[in-house]
């Protein structure tokens, strides 16, 4: 089974009310986080990289912001048979334009 990445908005509804009459003060706002897309980035290269193993967890762990250059950071857990291991994955881009300078992955035992 492999893991995909979702970013999902909540929506409050009751099975007693008809959708129709739900009033729209009552939908919970929530914020797509900046790092959303960078984040499916990450899980889609690393799924290229790692095609027999599958995505366990995923972690956000922070933004390096640089005048010209910036850095979102990842850890990802994969699962290949037995075995168990993190993939850090380090997505370097323009800070202006967004443009992807490089993808850096590392593998780590915890």
């Amino acid at each position: 089974m492999k893991f995909k990445l979702f970013i999902v908005l909540g929506l409050l509804y009751s099975a007693s009310a008809p959708f129709s009459d739900l009033n729209p003060g009552v939908y919970a706002q929530q914020e797509i986080p900046s790092y959303a897309k960078w984040g499916s980035l990450a899980v889609k290269k690393t799924q290229e990289k790692y095609p027999d193993a599958e995505i366990v967890d995923y972690l956000h762990i922070g933004k390096e912001n640089g005048s010209k250059v910036s850095t979102e950071k990842f850890k990802l857990w994969l699962r290949r048979g037995e075995k168990e291991f993190g993939v850090l994955v380090d997505i370097e881009f323009e800070t202006d334009t967004e443009k992807i300078i490089d993808i850096m992955f590392r593998e780590t035992d915890r």
